[in-house]
């Protein structure tokens, strides 16, 4: 027979924190519509950046090249955020941690030299 008291403080934590962050994101919003702060007019609705109205469209169409390079340094960096705990006890490891490592950084490396190849990493 399975014990499920013991889920019991992980289920209260996540009560807590659903109500919590739902009442961070509601309460405002029922505090401005019944004291009077929510009422829009043309000013207010107008888009508004440095001090000037914008001069082009805000839904423009970005090149995919941000993306492609947004996903690249996300990738990067989660090799680094995997490689600092690996070097700190890689002599408490043994070999087999070492191998594993050198094959997940050649893999890295290949997949840098095919975005290279394709052409993600030129700049225009």
């Amino acid at each position: 027979m399975v014990d499920l008291s013991q889920y019991l403080p992980i289920l209260l934590f996540l009560g807590v924190a659903l109500a919590l962050s739902s009442a961070f994101v509601f309460l405002p919003m029922l505090v401005g519509r019944l004291t009077g702060a929510h009422k829009p007019n043309e000013q207010k609705l107008s888009e508004y950046e440095c001090g000037f109205p914008a001069f082009e469209d805000p839904r423009s169409q970005f090149d995919v090249r941000f993306y492609l390079v947004a996903i690249l340094f996300i990738i990067f960096d989660l090799e680094a955020a995997f490689l600092y705990p690996w070097a700190v006890s890689v002599f408490s490891l043994g070999w087999t941690a070492w191998i594993s490592m050198m094959i997940f950084i050649g893999e890295l490396a290949l997949g840098l030299v095919y975005a290279w190849k394709k052409g993600a990493l030129d700049w225009e």
